[in-house]
């Protein structure tokens, strides 16, 4: 009988190391849950991002307008007979 007790508290102890520090312990759990939230910020983030860019390539698919409005902005293209005219504004001090 005088070794049950010792060894009851020594399996109480094992048990408990397992619960808050070993594997499967809160702490990993925790740290398990931060992470998941983490990847689903990322996951909501990566698929916006798809979500635009499906929708520019279905526009460059699909219609001349996007590709024409790419190649002003970007490539400061014009089209045959157009003219170029770029308006500049004067220093907000020079305007007074």
């Amino acid at each position: 009988m005088k070794w049950l007790l010792p060894i009851l508290v020594l399996l109480l102890a094992a048990l408990q190391y397992r619960l808050w520090v070993g594997e499967g312990s809160y702490a990993e759990v925790a740290r398990l849950e931060a992470a998941i939230e983490r990847q689903r910020v990322e996951n909501d983030k990566m698929r916006e991002r798809n979500r635009v860019l499906a929708v520019e390539v279905r526009e460059l698919k699909n219609g001349l307008d996007a590709i024409e409005e790419r190649a002003r902005l970007e490539m400061g293209m014009i089209k045959e007979g157009e003219s170029f005219y770029m308006l500049v504004e004067p220093e907000p001090e020079a305007r007074k």
